[in-house]
């Protein structure tokens, strides 16, 4: 395909969004559901994927337990009922998911919970799961699908601290700037689920996980805290994490005394690596943000683009990752392009909230993105798309924002200052001012965010 060197906004704006949804279709978990299992004489087999080699495991089960959870946990779920045969499954059938992604499947009780901060229908569930896992037998499966945001979506802290005080916690993280990483640090070490607490539960019956990755580096113990797999963090370390952002004095007392206690009593701590509740137990990674960007890669070049990988674990603070994209995009337009570029990251950065605003990290990077622009003096044509694969970007209806260099005039002409509203956390307001939002619903998946960013030569 001939694509424009000068396209019109429009048209960039097609490109990029499509662009989008390629990355969004590559991680459709019920395709990639069905594709890790199948049944041979009566028997399921389950796909297990190491060092890019395939082999199966299968064993004589006489029951598998089905337990989903995530914003992908209803198609997974779904997924699997229609592959194993009725004899193997057990009546355990449980799925539970954010409100935007809730699916009804009969024969399965699926719940509905709120992220990404937790509430007490998520409490419920999450007892549910816990309650399920502790059924299975020896000679029984536990398969478990996970996908991003389960670690809101099944709380279940540890019996001395409350639901809202885990939740004031999790805000103040939120807030602070702390990364995902660290966040579920802390998780794992107020939770009965978390960072290996399932498969505690689970043994000694089998238990398999298939995994839509939503993290970088695709850390499995990351991936909704891990609750299936070895944790290597301590509570050492989540107190200086807590500490490190100044919250100490500001989370709960019940939180402090928890992680207190922990240091001075090692059965409090998570299954670490070589803890023999892990010895049935195995995993496969069924989707990533790593496959998805590879898709979108592909995709570009198709449109007729050259491609470029800018990163592949894109981190920091959003504002001051788009102004480095900006300087980056000069120094390409410098070098004289002689067909037009596709530059593209996945990954995952952080906003630190300062103001009162609305929005999320993909918009707030869109937003920085076009102000940066304007300041470095990016000219030309560009258009910079940055999203969520789950179709939610922070506390909105939207994935995230795609912006150009007529974005800020859209802007200002409606009474709008973008540094003002940049400044207070509100790229929400000011890209919807603009028509500058992408709004796709939730879309059933999460493999975190997608960057793409269209240069072209100069005319």
């Amino acid at each position: 395909m001939n694509t424009p060197t000068n396209p019109s906004p429009l048209q960039s704006g097609s490109h990029a969004l499509s662009l989008f949804n390629t990355g969004i279709a590559a991680a459709d978990p019920y395709l990639a559901v069905q594709h890790c299992l199948s049944v041979e004489d009566q028997h399921l087999k389950l796909l297990l994927i190491s060092d890019d080699k395939t082999h199966y495991r299968t064993e004589d089960w006489s029951k598998v337990h089905l337990i989903a959870f995530g914003k992908a946990a209803c198609s997974m779920i779904k997924a699997a009922q229609e592959i194993i045969p009725a004899h193997l499954r057990s009546d355990i059938a449980i799925a539970v998911t954010n409100d935007e992604n809730i699916t009804h499947i009969d024969g399965i009780e699926v719940f509905s919970s709120s992220h990404p901060l937790p509430d007490d229908r998520g409490l419920t569930a999450a007892k549910k799961c816990a309650e399920y896992a502790s059924r299975a037998q020896k000679n029984e499966l536990v398969l478990v699908m996970i996908s991003g945001g389960g670690s809101a979506l099944i709380p279940y802290p540890v019996d001395s601290i409350s639901l809202q005080d885990k939740i004031t916690t999790t805000q103040l993280l939120l807030a602070s700037g702390a990364t995902i990483q660290q966040i579920n640090c802390i998780r794992k070490h107020l939770s009965q689920l978390k960072g290996g607490g399932l498969a505690r539960l689970a043994a000694p019956a089998d238990l398999h996980a298939l995994i839509l990755s939503d993290v970088l580096d695709d850390d499995l113990s990351a991936i909704a805290s891990g609750p299936t797999v070895p944790d290597a963090t301590t509570f050492y370390e989540a107190i200086n994490i807590v500490k490190g952002y100044s919250l100490w004095d500001e989370i709960p007392l019940s939180v402090q005394h928890y992680l207190e206690l922990g240091l001075q009593q090692p059965t409090l701590e998570t299954p670490k690596p070589g803890n023999a509740i892990f010895a049935n137990t195995t995993h496969t990674l069924i989707g990533s943000n790593a496959l998805s960007l590879q898709a979108v890669f592909k995709a570009a070049q198709d449109l007729g683009y050259e491609a470029k990988i800018y990163s592949n674990q894109l981190c920091g603070e959003a504002k001051q990752v788009a102004g480095n994209w900006v300087h980056d995009a000069k120094q390409l337009l410098n070098k004289d392009l002689d067909k037009p570029l596709a530059l593209l990251a996945g990954g995952e950065t952080t906003v630190t909230i300062k103001g009162n605003g609305k929005g999320g990290r993909n918009q707030e990077m869109a937003l920085a993105f076009c102000i940066a622009a304007e300041q470095q003096g990016l000219i030309g044509n560009w258009t910079f798309l940055s999203g969520g694969t789950d179709g939610r970007d922070g506390p909105t209806d939207a994935a995230g924002g795609i912006t150009n260099p007529n974005t800020l005039k859209h802007i200002r002409d409606v009474g709008l200052d973008p540094q003002t509203m940049l400044d207070n956390n509100d790229s929400y307001t000011a890209l919807k001012s603009s028509t500058n939002l992408i709004l796709t619903d939730a879309t059933g998946t999460n493999v975190a965010d997608l960057q793409i960013l269209l240069i072209y030569p100069h005319s």
